[in-house]
């Protein structure tokens, strides 16, 4: 069976009490569009589903005055009426009714987190009535075609006010003590999920955040769903991968994951490592990867640690879809190889370090200096460093003559200094084979050298005997020219003279 301890950036109570934090506290990754002191817009994606024969509400006595046999009643009665909705993009329409329910949705989160023994079977049909008709609805289109979550400002919800309560009252049902799973499997079905995790795609950052808190204690609690949350997950990273290459929700999907891999129980199953090679290793490759990298490493490093087999798996898929022309991800992916060398075996590194110093090497080579310089600092990992003592042997031929002529090369200083400590330490590490490559590769500089001049040479020698030859075909297209030229002459001259030795015909001139 699996285990669902969070880890220490795992998904917590969105919020402390019952106030409203600010959306910089809710989102565990802010983003920096999310600092901009532009105006941020707002949508109600529940603008065409309120009521247009508004109920109108009125108020119910409070649940705290309630006698013991009349709470759950009062209770249902709060929970029907917060079905009503209302339209928050009129700013003045029916407020005495949205403060009734914001009030009531209030009473609801209140008593549900300090009152034991309210969560009783009847309630449970009811509780996920109301927060279904809430929650559940189509998300809005964005109102920017090419929207990027790290440039552009979300759109928020209007709605918000009564939304964040329906949330918080979410999430105090399944954390309630009295929480019955065998009772609310009825309810929280796989249609519900899945309408859950549609959600995801929501732009405001602050319902995502309630959304990836609820999901995870659903699937710490409801053990019947997990296969179907995980199967689900899976379907809406494809879809992003191969088909949309949009979905807002990848990073919080990802941190719940993470917490959920690091419950894996060993052997890992073949399921697992499907997900891995087949899902969170293509991940990478998505254009918008710098929103959720550092979740889609984290989890990629708990495969590692649950397993140390899929080392090589791991490694070869990020080779795979190494970049080629954008070097913010490469920057981004140096770094997520230094996360994974951190913990990688010994027997593991000797199965990869061909193939990962080769791309290393190219690395260092980039003209764009935060590539190398990040490639650079592997050295200054103390493990990685010993990793690549105990196998200079194979890793020195492999990136030595990289690091010597970009020692000699490279536009941007502070790379060349990096490279001389770098070469520095190797020298320290085996000074032996450190010769013998400098003069094998002053060696090999000479041959090339060499070759180059041989090249040179060649080449002068087909420029003179191609200019020579074309000397001749001048030459001779100049004697063919003239040699036309006389018999042009000769044979007009010949023709003067016989028409001048002609006799005259009178006959002729008669008959014309």
């Amino acid at each position: 069976m699996e285990n669902t301890k969070l880890p220490p950036s795992s998904p917590t109570s969105p919020t402390t009490g019952f106030s409203v934090p600010n959306a910089e506290k809710i989102d565990g990754f802010p983003r920096r569009s999310m600092r901009r002191a532009r105006q941020r817009r707002s949508h109600s994606s529940s603008q065409f589903r309120y009521q247009s024969s508004q109920v109108e509400l009125t108020p119910l006595p409070l649940l705290k005055d309630a006698a013991a046999g009349e709470l759950h009643e009062l209770f249902v009665q709060k929970l029907q009426q917060c079905c009503v909705l209302f339209d928050f993009l009129d700013c003045v329409a029916d407020l005495k009714g949205k403060e009734i329910k914001r009030a009531a949705l209030n009473e609801l989160v209140e008593t549900m987190a300090t009152s034991r023994g309210i969560l009783i079977e009847p309630i449970y049909p009811e509780a996920i009535k109301m927060i279904s008709v809430n929650i559940f609805r189509t998300l809005p289109p964005s109102e920017n075609a090419e929207y990027d979550p790290e440039e552009d400002e979300p759109t928020l919800e209007a709605a918000w006010p009564h939304l964040q309560l329906v949330y918080e009252f979410f999430l105090r049902f399944v954390e309630c003590p009295d929480f019955q799973p065998s009772v609310a499997k009825r309810y929280l079905d796989q249609r519900f999920v899945l309408q859950l995790l549609e959600l995801f795609d929501t732009e405001d950052p602050r319902e995502r955040e309630y959304l990836k808190t609820i999901l995870h204690r659903v699937y710490g609690k409801m053990l019947g769903l997990r296969a179907y949350i995980r199967k689900q997950i899976n379907n809406i990273f494809l879809k992003f991968i191969y088909e949309t290459e949009h979905f807002n929700g990848v990073a919080e999907l990802l941190e719940i994951l993470g917490s959920i891999i690091n419950g894996f129980a060993l052997p890992l199953k073949a399921e697992h490592k499907q997900f891995l090679v087949r899902v969170l290793i293509p991940l990478h490759k998505a254009r918008s990867l710098s929103v959720f990298h550092a979740q889609l490493a984290y989890c990629v490093v708990q495969f590692m640690e649950k397993d140390a087999t899929v080392t090589e798996y791991i490694i070869e898929g990020l080779l795979k879809f190494w970049p080629k022309t954008c070097t913010q991800k490469e920057v981004m992916l140096l770094g997520e190889l230094e996360e994974i060398l951190d913990v990688i075996e010994p027997t593991q590194f000797q199965r990869v370090q061909e193939k990962l110093f080769k791309q290393i090497a190219l690395c260092i080579s980039s003209p764009h200096f935060q590539v190398a310089e990040r490639a650079l600092y592997f050295w200054n990992n103390e493990y990685i460093l010993s990793l690549i003592e105990e196998n200079c042997q194979v890793i020195l031929p492999l990136v030595f003559a990289t690091l010597y002529r970009v020692s000699k090369e490279h536009w941007n200083q502070m790379i060349v200094s990096l490279i001389y400590n770098v070469l520095k330490t190797f020298m320290e590490m085996n000074s032996t084979l450190f010769d013998d490559l400098t003069s094998s590769y002053k060696l090999e500089k000479q041959k090339e050298q060499r070759r180059e001049r041989e090249r040179q040479e060649l080449w002068r020698r087909l420029e003179q005997e191609s200019d020579r030859r074309l000397q001749l075909m001048q030459e001779a297209s100049l004697n063919r020219k003239n040699l036309q030229e006389h018999h042009t002459h000769a044979h007009a001259h010949t023709h003067a003279h016989t028409h001048a030795h002609t006799p005259h015909d009178p006959s002729t001139t008669n008959a014309s």
